[in-house]
């Protein structure tokens, strides 16, 4: 795969609240994204092309999730992120014609379930958005937490990632013990 710069993001917002919670938004979404693939593929062994790869990331509101998550997933609720691979993990590896984008998949979060976790955590919303942008991104490139042992390394490499942004461990409690956040993912995850 063939790429000669960072990451790019095709950015949708489709509820205005994002914008005004969070700012900047489109560079932050931009950085984080950056980092995630960056740090990912270095960490994971994977092409180095594939931190160039293009996101497509979808701020949206409880309902269009909701819609999105009962078509994709059967679960028909809304929630605060869904990933959309593009590709098989085992496909990653291909290489691409040279010159051609590498587009990686989508990513949609949901705003009202976002700001209501951020707040229940006692965290800022962009932190949140953050985390989950990054934890989409690992779903994108074939990460899970389907079984005990994937979720750690998951959680894990998402809190290297994240301490890089400067952002604190989304997994500890106020007094430094980790405990676990339920976050939903794509289809199937």
């Amino acid at each position: 795969m063939d790429s000669d710069g960072p990451s790019t993001i095709a950015l949708t917002v489709a509820t205005a609240d994002w914008r005004t919670a969070t700012q900047p938004l489109e560079r932050r979404c931009a950085e984080v994204v950056q980092a995630s693939l960056a740090r990912a593929t270095a960490e994971l062994g994977l092409p180095g092309s594939l931190a160039a790869a293009e996101v497509s990331l979808l701020l949206t509101d409880d309902a269009a999730i909701q819609a999105l998550n009962a078509a994709y997933r059967g679960q028909d609720r809304p929630t605060n992120v869904l990933s959309f691979p593009a590709w098989a993990p085992a496909d990653l590896a291909e290489p691409l014609p040279p010159g051609a984008p590498l587009l990686l998949g989508d990513i949609a979060l949901a705003f009202q379930t976002c700001a209501r976790e951020a707040a229940a955590e006692g965290k800022p919303l962009s932190d949140h958005l953050a985390h989950l942008l990054v934890h989409g991104c690992l779903h994108l490139l074939g990460l899970d937490h389907a079984a005990e042992a994937e979720a750690v390394a998951m959680e894990q490499l998402e809190t290297r990632i994240l301490a890089e942004l400067g952002i604190p461990d989304p997994y500890a409690t106020p007094a430094g013990q980790a405990e676990r956040m339920p976050v939903s993912a794509g289809p199937g995850r």
